[in-house]
């Protein structure tokens, strides 16, 4: 049997950890949890086929919406009352809500959860019928309920603001003799909720280590182990607010289609495996049209990058969240979807500056993905296989189960899982544009010329862009329209079509980014002395954020282009206001005795 070898992980903050090398093949992982499963499925599959007396599972065909299952927190009303607002929202029939009294707290020990989520939950679950078959009064070595299962008939499993987060690991519960080498950090039970419930329909499954998903990479459910996995997603963020706004932003995203632009934050980390997902991401979305602004350098987007209407964010790789999202009155575009790798991007959800997952709910994504704790690269959500998904229209909870290796893990979907955010089509959205709100129409148009270019028809794109500058002229929506020319008629055009930025009186906070793409496309049209002119406007003021950043752009455009008095008195002011790096501080001895010591 074959085996895989995983050279490429996530780091703790940014210093790298030993390399995730020869875990067992998924096969071999696979053989391990038949296994465990293999005669309580057959069992099932057999009395399912030859009595025909137990309750028949829904038709396929049967509404998602009809067999979604909502958990709520019955300890916390604002648990309960976003339930109950979901269902409504989504026409979820009420009495699919199930509350239980569960812990407030987003950390739980593993005999709580067992004792106060996974047992409960299970047993409401079996006495409503959405898990078919016989229970048993026996537990496994876990404390958790056995049952010969049958199957079960839910679409997905929605826990709401409220129902706990992680699992801590359970010292007493991990092997006599601690593992060493490559696959030592895969031998461990701490977990999200999430992706223990899961498998809360697959009896007596492995605490240790993650168990490969029969879901992933298949477009259809496949086989008694598939028939098993119950797909889980979760509405939950820093506020009952922010989980309210969340829930909406999906239902306009599916309303109106998906609108606005791409980025993609490839950063250039040592990790071959991650930086191919976010380059095949970026080639996805410019294949489908969507104006795309890619960042390869180490760092992550400066606060101060273009970053107009980001109807959709992947990156990576920082400990909290930054740059553009830090800029006061941030705010997504409805139905945003934005993803930042990182180990703990959900170590907690209730807060909107730390990690990535809470400030991305805070400040009005529809979805986000994330981890509870260390996954290793290649266990979490593989990136270009999620949006591949996305973009031949499935819905969030569809697409994140698609492109996630493993359950039992540290993974979390945070969003609607019905959300479908290309549900309308390109055709549709550039017919019925005037619906959208202003600010939004100029991006239906630009993705038509970018998929007209691509189509060879480049007159016609650059007809669509300059009329989408007409109807709604912004200072983001020409800097494209300059791009464009750039494309379709060489630099001379692209110069020509940013001539308006110099009759603005000044720029706003938020359209610096589009400056400073500007003043490097006219860079490197020849045109440098046209760009310190936009320098020089930008820096009449001294932005809210990112000055640094600025002056330093504008210096090396000045030293460039052959001015060194315009670079010298960008220099004397950068000295003022960058912040001299900290003083390396003298380690003390180890050993030596501190004053007062005796």
């Amino acid at each position: 049997m074959g085996k895989i070898h995983y050279q490429s992980h996530l780091t703790l903050g940014r210093q790298p950890l030993a390399p995730c090398a020869g875990r067992p093949s998924r096969e071999a992982r696979r053989v391990i949890f038949q296994g465990k499963l293999g005669r309580v499925v057959t069992v099932a599959l057999i009395l399912s086929a030859w009595t025909g007396l137990l309750p028949a599972v829904p038709a396929a065909d049967a509404p998602e919406a009809a067999r979604v299952v909502i958990v709520a927190n019955s300890s916390d009303r604002d648990s309960l009352a976003l339930a109950e607002y979901y269902a409504a929202q989504r026409g979820i029939p009420s009495a699919n809500i199930v509350a239980l009294p569960l812990p407030t707290t987003e950390t739980l020990k593993w005999p709580e959860f067992v004792a106060t989520t996974f047992n409960p939950l299970f047993a409401e679950l079996s006495k409503r019928g959405w898990i078919e078959g016989f229970p048993s009064s026996l537990t496994d070595d876990f404390g958790r309920r056995k049952a010969t299962i049958l199957g079960h008939r839910i679409s997905y499993l929605v826990l709401m603001r409220g129902v706990p987060l992680r699992i801590e690991e359970n010292p007493e519960w991990l092997p006599a003799k601690p593992p060493t080498g490559p696959n030592a950090g895969f031998a461990c039970n701490r977990a999200s909720v999430d992706g223990e419930l899961a498998l809360i329909a697959a009896s007596n499954t492995p605490i240790l280590g993650f168990i490969p998903s029969p879901l992933y990479r298949q477009r259809r459910t496949v086989g008694p182990l598939a028939a098993l996995v119950v797909r889980v997603a979760r509405l939950d963020g820093p506020t009952p607010g922010a989980v309210r706004a969340m829930i909406d932003s999906a239902l306009a995203g599916e309303r109106q289609g998906l609108v606005g632009r791409a980025y993609v934050d490839i950063g250039g980390q040592p990790h071959p495996e991650g930086n191919a997902w976010l380059e095949s991401v970026a080639a996805q979305f410019n294949d489908a049209g969507f104006d795309t602004g890619v960042d390869r350098a180490v760092a992550t987007f400066a606060p101060l990058a273009r970053f107009d209407a980001p109807a959709l964010y992947f990156g990576w790789y920082a400990w909290d969240v930054d740059g553009p999202f830090t800029v006061p009155g941030f705010r997504f575009p409805p139905g945003a979807i934005a993803v930042h790798i990182h180990s703990f991007s959900a170590q907690s959800l209730r807060t909107d500056v730390k990690n990535w997952c809470g400030p991305f709910v805070a400040r009005g994504a529809a979805a986000t993905l994330g981890n509870v704790f260390e996954p290793y690269l290649s266990l979490t959500h593989h990136l270009d296989l999620f949006v591949e998904a996305l973009l031949r229209g499935d819905t969030l909870g569809t697409a994140a189960y698609y492109s996630l290796p493993a359950l039992s893990w540290q993974a979390v979907v945070l969003g609607d899982p019905l959300y479908r955010p290309l549900a309308r089509s390109q055709e549709v959205q550039w017919a019925e544009r005037a619906k959208l709100p202003p600010g939004l129409q100029p991006y239906v148009a630009l993705r038509q010329a970018r998929l007209a270019l691509h189509a060879g028809q480049k007159a016609e794109a650059l007809r669509l862009a300059r009329a989408a500058f007409r109807e709604t002229p912004s200072v983001a929506i020409g800097v494209s329209v300059g791009q464009i020319a750039r494309e379709v008629e060489g630099g001379e055009a692209a110069v020509k079509a940013l001539e308006f930025l110099s009759l603005l009186p000044r720029y706003a906070l938020g359209e610096i980014g589009a400056v400073r793409d500007a003043a490097a496309l006219l860079v490197e049209c020849g045109a440098a002395g046209k760009a310190l002119a936009l320098y020089d406007k930008a820096l009449v003021l001294p932005p809210a954020v990112g000055e640094v950043e600025l002056l330093e752009e504008a210096i090396g455009v000045a030293s460039q282009a052959g001015l060194p008095a315009r670079a010298s008195a960008w220099q004397a002011r950068l000295v003022i206001v960058k912040p001299p790096p900290p003083a390396p501080v003298e380690p003390k001895p180890a050993n030596k005795p501190q004053p007062g010591a005796k």
